[in-house]
């Protein structure tokens, strides 16, 4: 789902400052907006690349070590889906038939309502 949307500076500070499995220019342009002491609204597109498409590019910009968030990096960084993330780049039939199945697997979790669900006033914690 991170094809598409923004993220605000507080969400990828960590990871620009940070972290070495980033690119370096990416890092900089993103440092250039997003202070390491403030700023902690400040937004920045989730797919470098065409954020307000929904489409397999955000998997290449993982490639080129542009993932905004560190877990986002993390799903290119040496590790096992890695081959997925490749594939997606090159397939993006693939990509929209798993997301659409990782979508319908989603919608049949169920909602907690009342004392057994919780209300967030902060959906980061």
């Amino acid at each position: 789902g991170h094809t598409i949307g923004l993220a605000r500076c507080v969400s990828y500070r960590d990871h620009i400052y940070n972290d070495s499995n980033i690119n370096a220019n990416y890092s900089a342009s993103l440092r250039a907006i997003c202070p390491f002491s403030s700023g902690d609204d400040v937004l920045a597109p989730l797919d470098v690349a065409t954020n307000a498409t929904f489409d397999n590019r955000y998997y290449t910009n993982l490639l080129s070590n542009q993932g905004l968030l560190h877990s986002d990096q993390e799903l290119f960084n040496g590790g096992s889906t890695d081959a997925q993330v490749t594939s997606y780049t090159t397939n993006s039939t693939a990509f929209f038939a798993d997301f659409t199945s990782a979508m319908i697997k989603m919608s049949s979790i169920g909602v907690l309502t009342g004392t057994s669900g919780q209300i967030r006033t902060n959906c980061r914690r």
